[in-house]
Parts: structure tokens; C-alpha cells; sequence
């Protein structure tokens, strides 16, 4: 590897686990560049993840104070992010990714969307806005639902994956958005290392490359989790819906222009 190559993997690396920690979206970082460097979609998609890793456990590390306060909901949500990514990662290796690649944008612009109209969702399905009682188990029935579908798309592929939890954490009725960072970003690590197993034993990760990108992915992830809890939280939402909608531009662009 040179070092025109290695620069590039490790500068990806350091930006993606900076989104990663914030909103995610890191993939849409990681992808592309593993791409340029010579690695073919399905190999650069499965090296992708594998970087990836080490830079989410340093985010996870990052918000680790706040792990108590969410302990019922990683309970909750990490069986069907595991059960998901599992299913994801197999369908990446064993099915062509054309048209899921196509639903990729509208997935990102939809979840971005939502995340930016979660305060007026919550007002509408949960009227008592602070105090408001705790979340139906039909709610959660269907919280876990789209966790599932969330995790299945990590799985297979993952770019925005953050920005979908994060939206689905604001219609629960989530107020504190370092906490809806701490989940989001454990059941990403869950959903991302079960993946990851499955591609290390089918023998589809270029490790040289995985090895670079992953240093970068950890001092971006650590400072970024450190970074996005000493702002307040209306320019954390600010800036989540900022890199949804960028990630959203990209990913159409890619998908629908530069493909012609």
C-alpha cells in the first residue's frame, strides 16, 4: 500500500468516525473511498463495516456516562439489532445490491425528515409531551419493528443507519439528544460487529485496508462523541439534520446522476 493510498483510507477513516459518533452515515464516507482505492463494491461494503468498528467502540466509550440512563432501552432494542444485522450482512453476500442501492437515498431523506419533524410527531401521538406516560406496548411493538429493518439495512449496507434510529428514538418520545446518541450508537456497534463476524468467516475483507481506515475511524469517533456533548443540544439536532440531508444529497446524486 502507498502512501498516497494509506493517507486517503486513514483521512476517511478519522471522518467517518466523526459522523459516526454525531448521527452516522460514516459508510457514505468509507464506501466510496475503499471504492477508489481498488476494492470492488461487495469487498469495499464488508472492509467498510470492519473499519467502522473500532471507531464505534471509541464513541461508545465516549458517551459511556449516560449508558444508566438507557440501560431499558438497549434491552430492548439490542436482540432485533442483532437478529437484523445478522440477516443484513448474509443478504449482502449471497444477493446483488442494485436495487437496494436504490432505496438508499429515499431511505436517508425519509429518516432525515422524520428526525427533523419528531418534536411535532411526539405532540401528536404523545400529547403530554415530558410528562407524558411511558410508550404503549403496541408503540414499542412497532419501535422494534422498523429496529429490525434498521438493523437488516445496517447489516447490508448502512450508510444513515444513525439518522433512522435517531428518528425512530424522537417518536418514542426521547427529549435528551446525547442520550438518543448513546443508544443509537450502541446498537450501531451491535449491528455492525454481528455483520462484520459473518464477513470475516466468508472471507470477504481486505485487512490491509481495513487496518488503516480503522485507525482514523477511532480518534474521529472518540472526538467526535466528545465534541457533540459540549454543544447544546439544539445545535446537536441542528447539525444531525445538516448531515442527513448532505448524506441524502450525495447518496441521490451517486444513485441517479453520477451514474449515468
Amino acid at each position: 500500500m502507498d502512501v498516497s493510498r494509506a493517507a486517503m483510507l486513514l483521512g476517511a477513516g478519522a471522518l467517518a468516525g466523526l459522523m459516526n459518533s454525531i448521527a452516522g452515515g460514516g459508510t457514505i464516507v468509507t464506501f466510496p473511498a475503499l471504492i477508489v482505492s481498488g476494492l470492488s463494491s461487495i469487498v469495499a461494503n464488508a472492509t467498510s463495516t470492519i473499519a467502522l468498528l473500532p471507531g464505534i467502540v471509541s464513541s461508545v466509550f465516549g458517551y459511556r456516562r449516560n449508558i444508566p440512563a438507557v440501560h431499558r432501552w438497549l434491552r430492548l432494542f439490542a436482540p432485533v439489532s442483532l437478529a437484523g444485522g445478522l440477516a443484513g450482512g448474509i443478504l449482502l453476500v449471497r444477493t446483488p445490491s442494485a436495487l437496494f442501492d436504490g432505496l438508499v437515498p429515499f431511505l436517508i431523506l425519509f429518516a432525515t425528515l422524520l428526525f427533523m419533524t419528531n418534536s411535532m410527531f411526539s405532540r401528536i401521538f404523545r400529547p403530554g409531551g415530558e410528562e407524558s406516560p411511558r410508550p404503549s406496548r403496541r408503540w414499542l411493538a412497532g419501535a422494534m419493528g422498523f429496529q429490525l429493518c434498521v438493523a437488516l439495512y445496517g447489516g447490508y449496507f448502512g450508510a444513515g443507519i444513525g439518522i433512522l434510529m435517531l428518528a425512530s428514538l424522537g417518536l418514542l418520545g426521547f427529549r435528551d439528544v446525547h442520550e438518543m446518541n448513546t443508544v443509537k450508537t450502541i446498537l450501531a456497534f451491535l449491528i455492525n460487529v454481528v455483520a462484520a463476524v459473518y464477513f470475516v468467516f466468508s472471507g470477504i475483507v481486505d485487512w490491509p485496508s481495513a487496518g488503516v481506515m480503522a485507525v482514523g475511524t477511532v480518534a474521529g469517533g472518540y472526538s467526535g462523541a466528545h465534541f457533540a456533548q459540549k454543544l447544546q443540544q439544539k445545535s446537536v439536532r441542528r447539525l444531525i439534520t445538516m448531515i442527513g440531508l448532505v448524506l441524502s444529497a450525495l447518496m441521490f446524486y451517486r444513485q441517479f446522476i453520477a451514474g449515468r
